[in-house]
Order: C-alpha cells, then sequence, then structure tokens
C-alpha cells in the first residue's frame, strides 16, 4: 500500500491534469461559437433596391444571407430599400420603412419570406456564452475526467526506488 502523501499527490496532480484538458477542449470549442460569445444586439438586414426583381428572376440577393445566428435578446432590424413590400415570417415591411423582431426564445425559426427566391428565411437563436457558461462547461468535463484519471492513477502500481 503506497503511503498517503503520494496518493494524494496522485489524485491532486489527476485532478488538475483533467482540468487543463477540460479547458483545451472547452477553448477550442469556443472557438467554433465565437459569434454567439457577445452581449444581445441589434442585428440589422437590409433589403436592397432591386430585390423583388431578383427575386422574380429566381436570383438570390447577394448582400442577404440565407440565414442567420443570433442570441437570445437580440432584435433584428429589417430595413426595406426595395420598391416593393416584403415580408419576413410575422413581420410585413412596407417599401421604404423598417420593422424589427425581438428574438428571446432559444429556437430554430424558418420563416417564410418575400426577399428569397426559396420563399423561407432561417433564423437560429441560441443562449450567448458568457464567461460563466465558459468556466461550467470546463468544470463540468474536466473533474469528472480528472476523477477517471486519478481512479486510473490509483490503481497503477508504485514503482518501487531502486538501491545501489
Amino acid at each position: 500500500m503506497p503511503p498517503i502523501q503520494i496518493v494524494i499527490k496522485r489524485i491532486i496532480l489527476s485532478l488538475l491534469l483533467g482540468l487543463v484538458i477540460g479547458v483545451i477542449l472547452n477553448e477550442v470549442t469556443f472557438l467554433f461559437l465565437r459569434d454567439t460569445a457577445r452581449a444581445p444586439k441589434v442585428v440589422e438586414l437590409v433589403i436592397p433596391n432591386g430585390t423583388a426583381e431578383r427575386v422574380a428572376r429566381g436570383e438570390t440577393p447577394p448582400t442577404i444571407p440565407d440565414s442567420m445566428k443570433f442570441v437570445i435578446g437580440d432584435t433584428l432590424l429589417v430595413k426595406n430599400e426595395d420598391i416593393a413590400d416584403h415580408e419576413l415570417g410575422p413581420l410585413w415591411i412596407p417599401a421604404g420603412t423598417s420593422a424589427s423582431l425581438l428574438l428571446d426564445t432559444v429556437q430554430a425559426y424558418s420563416y417564410t419570406c418575400s426577399f428569397q427566391p426559396g420563399k423561407y428565411f432561417g433564423l437560429d437563436v441560441h443562449e450567448a456564452l458568457t464567461f460563466g457558461t465558459r468556466v461550467y462547461g470546463i468544470l463540468y468535463s474536466g473533474i469528472p475526467l480528472g476523477g477517471l484519471i486519478a481512479l486510473y492513477a490509483l490503481v497503477m502500481p508504485v514503482k518501487k526506488k531502486e538501491e545501489k
């Protein structure tokens, strides 16, 4: 049976290793989700002049994306600079005006849309990634992983020092 100091040292080192691996995994994942790591804001979508004509020809307006990502609390502000009235889900946007939509629920919306040739527009609403959610992710992955490493370290035999 190894001395208690060696057991404690193995447990502490295992938990630290688990946390380091948790930090690495979570921060690499965060690199892919940076667009949702922000405070809510007003996101503007402009419908340029000539959009109705392009859509009638089956063309996608070059400045309008097929879908957009948001965080809870964002407001989508749609400005219609076209000569025709347009629709986006619950919004009716007459020519030369604007309308806004508060996005306050985590959901993937697929709204009917008059300024896309496919007649649909996707809105993905996510929870904002905050410092707190990043720390939770590190702790929820790092501590269990460190515990598993500690279990493995405890079943490994202690190498005895050879005397000369």
